[in-house]
C-alpha cells in the first residue's frame, strides 16, 4: 500500500474531462488498497465562482468516495481571459505546496497534472519537501497548444514557458502521457524513452452503458427529432462555429436538431452567433452532472467530436470519445491523426470528416439520419471496442503497476551497499 498524492487545481464537484479522469483514477487506487490524497483548490471551473458551501475559510478538507481532498486558497478566474487564467494557475502552482504541505501527510509518490504547466512548481517543491518521487502527467503539450491557438504570442513568455516545460520533464521521475502523439513529441524533444509511459484515458464501462433511447428521451423531456449532440467544453480548441455553420446548412431538415450541452469560454459567443444566424434547429443546455451523461448520450442519435484544424491536434484523443462509444452511440469525428485512426479505423465506430469543414459535417449528419442501420452498427462496434481496450479498471491497474515499480526502484537505490 502506498500513500499517493495527486496535485491538480481541478477536481469534482467541478465538471470536465480532467476532473473525471483524476477522480476516477484516485477512487480506483483507493479500491486497490492505497491511501490517496488530492491537493487542489476551491471548486470554481469554468465560471470562476466558488459555490457557497466552499466559501467558509480559505482551506477545506473532505473525503469524496474514499479519497481525501485537501483544498487550499488560490486566486480563481473564469475560464476566459488569458492573463487572469495564467495568474490563477500560477498562484495555485506556487501557493498550494506552502498552504497544503502540513495537511497532505507524507506521500510516497506525487502525481502532478499538466496543464496547467505551473503545477511543475508544486511538483518540484513537494517532491523535495516530502523526499518522494514524482510522476508528471501531460494531457496537453503546453505552451505549444497556447501558441497554436493564438493565445500566447509574447516571445519572452514563450521562452520562459518552454524553459519551465523542459525543466518539468527533466526533474520528473516518470512522465505519464495520454496519447501516443504526445509521447512521440516528448521523445523527439530529447526526453528519454524509458521515462515516458503511455496510459490513455478510458471509461467506466459499468456506469457508461447504453440505455433505451425512448426511456432516455423521456427522462430529458426531448421530442422524437433526430439529435446530433455536442457535449463538452465550449472552448477555442473545439472550433464549434463549424457546428453552427453545419446547422445552417441543415436548417431545412425539420427533423434534425443540433444540441449543445456544456459550458466554456466560447459558449456565450456561440449562443449570440446562433441567434444572429436565426438557427431554430439549435438548442443550448447547461452542463449536466457526470452521472447523467450516460442518459444524455443514450438519448441522442449521433455525437459530434470536433477540434480545430491545427497540427497540435494530430496527436489528440478527446476523452469524450470513450464515453460515447461505451454508450453505443456513433461519432462524427472532426479530428485528424491519432483520434481518426482510433475510432474510424480500429474501432469502426465513427464517420470522419475534415476538421472545420461544415459541408462535410452537415453531409455526415444527413447521411446517418437517412441510414439508421448504420447508427446501430457503428454504435455496437464502439461499445465492443472500449470494453476490450479502454476499461478504466484495467488502465488504473497498469498505473498501479508503474507506481509500484517506481517505488521499488527508489527503495533499491536507498538500500545500503555492503561489501563481503
Amino acid at each position: 500500500m502506498a500513500q499517493v498524492l495527486f496535485v491538480t487545481p481541478n477536481y469534482p464537484p467541478e465538471k470536465g474531462a480532467k476532473q473525471v479522469r483524476i477522480s476516477e483514477t484516485a477512487r480506483r487506487l483507493v479500491q486497490r488498497g492505497h491511501q490517496v490524497t488530492v491537493l487542489t483548490t476551491l471548486p470554481n471551473y469554468p465560471t470562476g465562482i466558488v459555490p457557497p458551501e466552499y466559501r467558509k475559510g480559505k482551506r477545506r478538507k473532505e473525503t469524496l468516495q474514499g479519497v481525501r481532498v485537501v483544498r487550499v486558497w488560490s486566486y480563481v478566474s473564469p475560464n476566459k481571459g488569458f492573463f487572469r487564467r495564467i495568474l490563477a494557475q500560477l498562484t495555485f502552482g506556487c501557493l498550494a505546496p506552502i498552504l497544503g504541505w502540513r495537511r497532505i501527510g507524507r506521500p510516497d509518490i506525487v502525481i502532478i497534472e499538466s496543464p496547467p504547466l505551473f503545477d511543475a512548481f508544486a511538483a518540484r517543491t513537494l517532491s523535495w519537501i516530502k523526499k518522494c518521487p514524482s510522476i508528471f502527467t501531460v494531457s496537453d503539450i503546453w505552451p505549444e497548444s497556447a501558441i497554436q491557438l493564438g493565445m500566447l504570442k509574447n516571445q519572452l513568455f514563450i521562452w520562459l514557458s518552454e524553459k519551465l516545460e523542459s525543466s518539468a520533464y527533466q526533474h520528473a521521475d516518470l512522465i505519464w502521457v495520454v496519447t501516443q502523439g504526445i509521447r512521440d513529441t516528448l521523445i523527439a524533444r530529447g526526453v528519454p524513452e524509458e521515462k515516458v509511459f503511455l496510459l490513455t484515458n478510458g471509461v467506466d464501462i459499468n456506469e457508461f452503458k447504453p440505455y433505451p433511447q425512448a426511456q432516455a428521451r423521456a427522462d430529458l423531456g426531448w421530442d422524437q427529432r433526430f439529435v446530433a449532440l455536442y457535449a463538452g467544453t465550449h472552448g477555442l480548441s473545439q472550433g464549434l462555429t463549424t457546428v453552427l455553420d453545419a446547422a445552417q446548412l441543415l436548417k431545412d431538415q425539420a427533423e434534425i436538431h443540433i444540441v449543445f450541452v456544456g459550458d466554456g469560454a466560447e459558449k456565450e459567443a456561440l449562443m449570440v452567433k446562433a441567434q444572429e444566424m436565426g438557427l431554430t434547429n439549435v438548442t443550448f443546455f447547461e452542463p449536466m452532472p457526470h452521472s447523467r451523461m450516460p442518459i444524455l448520450l443514450s438519448a441522442c442519435d449521433v455525437c459530434l467530436v470536433p477540434l480545430k484544424r491545427l497540427p497540435l491536434f494530430q496527436g489528440a484523443l478527446p476523452s469524450k470519445m470513450y464515453e460515447v462509444m461505451a454508450c453505443a452511440r456513433p461519432i462524427i469525428l472532426g479530428v485528424e491523426g491519432e483520434a481518426r485512426q482510433l475510432v474510424e479505423s480500429k474501432a469502426e465506430s465513427a464517420i470522419a470528416v475534415e476538421p472545420e469543414n461544415p459541408n462535410e459535417l452537415a453531409a455526415a449528419i444527413l447521411h446517418l439520419y437517412k441510414h439508421p442501420e448504420e447508427i446501430e452498427r457503428l454504435g455496437q462496434q464502439g461499445r465492443a471496442f472500449v470494453e476490450a481496450h479502454y476499461n478504466r479498471d484495467q488502465l488504473v491497474a497498469e498505473l498501479d503497476r508503474r507506481i509500484q515499480l517506481l517505488l521499488q526502484k527508489r527503495r533499491d537505490i536507498a538500500l545500503p551497499v555492503t561489501s563481503n
